[in-house]
Parts: C-alpha cells; structure tokens; sequence
C-alpha cells in the first residue's frame, strides 16, 4: 500500500512539473478591415444622403451597390481569388515574401458617390496622408481611355509611416455607376506589383451590347 502512494505521488509530481515546463504559445491574426464608405453614401440609405456619424463600417451596414451589367476583367495568375465579401464585386490577395500579402478590392457604387477628389483622399486617409485640394488632382491622376472606358489612375505611397503603405488605384465612371479597383498593401509590395496592377486593369472592359 505504501509503494502504491509512493507511486502514485511521483507521478503526481511529474506531472505538475511538466505543467509548469510547457510554455502555452499564442497566434494572433490580424482581422481584415471592413470597407469605407465612399463619401456621400449613408448607411442604409440612398447615394447622395449625408452619411451618419460611425457609418464607415461597412461590415453591418446595407449600402446599395451598382446594378445593371458588371465590367469584366482577367486577374493576373498569382493573384489569388477571395471568396465574396460584402460590398465587393471581386476580392484578390497578391501575395509577397516573407508572408507579405496585398489586398485587390473591386467595389461599385450608384452615381458619383461624393466625386473624384472627395473619393482620392479617402483613400489618401487610409495610409495616413494628407488630403489633396481641387488643383492637385492634375498632378496625381493619370486618365486612360480603353475599351470605352475613363480610368482615373492613381499611386499613393507612405513612405515615412511605420510599416510603409501605399495604394494603386482606378476609378471608373460606368453605367451610371462609379467602380472602384484599388491594390493596397505593404509599399515595396504594391510598387513591385504596379506593372501587374497596370495591365490587370488593361483587360477591363464592359460587355458586348446584346444582339437585336
């Protein structure tokens, strides 16, 4: 009877020890950050409403998107396709080394959603860069035709932040609609990737009119 508690405390003991031994590791992975609103757009509302205060999350909110046809495009092959979010018409990550990874968003919406200038320093706020006025957008944009098409074309790079952003990114009026195709992620990434943004963007076109 003794050995048995003998026994059965050394092994208690060895247990408690290993316990104490093993180290419990932790990941935590960063959570994707919802889609702003384009200016102009209310939360639940109508284009053109003012948006309400705390209205630029898009993750629990009902934003009408363009209707009608969809432009159409042919992705790079590396870039890997998303499965469908929220007030995306298409979704891509670009991936880089060392784990690095980009985000390609397609979004659309009803009108001009708050303008060219208003919708650029949107995107200018998402990295940390200042706002631009009326008479900076001819040094900023450069306009493409193709396909039918106006593509206001932009390249925005933070380069003193920690952790160096930028976006490349389209905008283009559509049916009566505004498209957004926007490339953001780590700087050296998204500057490696321009030449592949830039002929991404050369497939882009709107579908044949339908035959009579």
């Amino acid at each position: 009877m003794r050995h048995r508690h003998a026994l059965l405390s050394l092994v208690s003991l060895t247990l408690l020890a290993a316990c104490r031994e093993s180290k419990v590791e932790s990941y935590r992975v960063p959570k994707e950050k919802p889609e702003e609103l384009p200016p102009g757009m209310a939360a639940g509302g109508s284009p053109g409403a003012p948006a309400a205060p705390g209205s630029m999350d898009m993750a629990s909110t009902t934003v009408p998107t363009a209707s009608g046809s969809d432009l159409t495009w042919t992705a790079p092959a590396h870039w890997k396709a998303k499965p469908a979010a929220a007030m995306r018409k298409g979704s891509f990550t670009v991936p880089g080394d060392n784990g690095a990874e980009a985000d390609l968003s397609i979004t659309a919406f009803p009108g001009d959603v708050g303008g060219e200038l208003a919708n650029l320093n949107r995107w200018r706020g998402q990295i940390q860069l200042a706002p631009l006025s009326e008479g900076d957008l001819r040094g900023v944009t450069t306009r493409i035709e193709q396909h039918g098409l106006t593509f206001i074309v932009v390249d925005f790079a933070n380069t003193d932040a920690a952790g160096p952003r930028r976006i490349l990114g389209a905008i283009v009026p559509y049916n009566n609609a505004t498209w957004f195709f926007k490339l953001t992620g780590p700087d050296a990434l998204v500057a490696r990737e321009k030449p592949a943004f830039l002929a991404f963007l050369q497939t882009i076109s709107a579908p044949a009119p339908a035959a009579p």
